[in-house]
């Protein structure tokens, strides 16, 4: 209880620092024939990067859930386990029945519900993109109802959301051949990755727990590559609490891959890696960040310090010059980069070589940085040769 209300406390002030930043905009909308209020989140820093591009949330039943998640996302991304995103809220306080519920007999979506999805795809994410620097990746959050009418947007023939966080979903009782005719085999097409997240919860009654499980125990049997099922389950005797639960433990895993390597990730995808695999796995991680998020975070320094063990131990470190370029492909403005490389042509005696690169090394850095001195180090040990 009082590790949840230091995360609620920790939220609540975040949510007291972006305030301002929200935007309401009326949008007149052609095929609901009304106007639909909606709040937008710019994260920090947005007005004073203009080559920098942000995930796109959108966010159903905004009366409740845009502050949350916006809250969460914030954190999120000052601990630096997700990029900062934009968030849009629809407000769908008035509508909600007219916009989600499905017809209860069939489970399918009636014809308001459809004109409602129509709403979200062709107006609401194509306002957002032209008018906003959007990345590629898009996330739909909803709850209850809301949740059930995102999971039919798996059902689009060319997929173009990664994540669909169906929170407390209130399925049909169809929901089983629903997802069957969804044809989530077409994902294994796309080079791109996709998420799907659904929460069961000990709050739910009997018959809803049976319906989420059985779903859930369905899609375990997916192996798809690329397409990564979250299927979760909060101990928990309100519906509320689970909300408040379900946000971050999705954002944890829809974000995974823009972590740094965890403990975790190291011992399952990268430690009986060979140098080679291991310099490419890093690699690839930080392009697909770059592609997915709009982040260009060059490489964290923890990360290249949890390659660097198997790239200096394994086959006598021949690979070091090939860590060393890849960081500078990736990220010039280290100095580590051409410390590797350096370090390499040291071991093979080529001291010309790696002295160069150790002078280059250090003319990146801060003379105030506490490793300048240690750089420094190498570069008086070779000068006298």
């Amino acid at each position: 209880m009082i590790k949840k209300s230091f995360t609620l406390i920790f939220i609540f002030f975040y949510f007291c620092g972006f305030s301002q930043k929200i935007i309401n905009k009326g949008l007149e909308s052609d095929i609901l024939e009304t106007t639909r209020n909606l709040k937008i989140y710019l994260p920090q820093g947005y007005e004073k990067d203009s080559a920098k591009n942000y995930p796109l949330a959108v966010v159903f039943d905004a009366e409740y859930l845009f502050d949350a998640y916006v809250g969460n996302s914030v954190l999120f991304a000052a601990k630096d386990k997700a990029p900062k995103q934009i968030v849009v809220g629809i407000s769908m306080k008035e509508s909600r029945k007219k916009d989600t519920y499905f017809n209860i007999d069939n489970g399918r979506l009636t014809s308001e519900n459809i004109d409602f999805y129509q709403f979200v795809r062709d107006e609401v994410i194509f306002y957002m993109e032209s008018t906003y620097r959007t990345s590629p990746f898009i996330s739909l959050i909803g709850e209850g109802t809301s949740a059930n009418l995102i999971s039919h947007f798996l059902n689009e023939p060319q997929p173009f959301i990664n994540s669909y966080i169906c929170i407390n979903p209130t399925f049909s009782d169809f929901v089983g051949q629903e997802f069957q005719s969804y044809n989530l085999g077409k994902f294994l097409k796309e080079d791109n990755t996709f998420y799907l997240y659904i929460n069961n919860s000990t709050s739910f009654s009997a018959k809803k727990q049976t319906k989420i499980g059985e779903l859930q125990n369905g899609l375990k049997s997916l192996e798809l590559k690329n397409f990564n099922v979250v299927n979760d389950t909060i101990n928990t005797s309100s519906s509320v609490s689970a909300i408040s639960e379900a946000i971050p433990r999705a954002l944890t895993k829809v974000f995974q891959i823009y972590s740094a390597i965890s403990k975790e990730e190291f011992e399952k995808n990268v430690k009986d890696l060979s140098p080679v695999d291991a310099i490419a796995y890093l690699e690839n991680k930080y392009v697909e960040i770059d592609f997915l998020f709009g982040s260009n975070l060059g490489i964290r320094e923890r990360d290249i310090y949890a390659i660097e063990k198997i790239v200096i131990e394994k086959e006598n470190g021949d690979h070091l010059r090939d860590f060393g370029k890849m960081i500078l492909k990736l990220f010039p403005s280290s100095p580590l980069g051409n410390y590797y490389i350096g370090r390499y042509y040291e071991t093979g005696k080529m001291y010309k070589k790696a002295l160069k690169n150790y002078k280059i090394g250090y003319g990146k850095m801060d003379p105030a940085d506490p490793n300048s001195d240690k750089f420094y180090e190498n570069i008086l040990r070779l000068g006298g040769m």
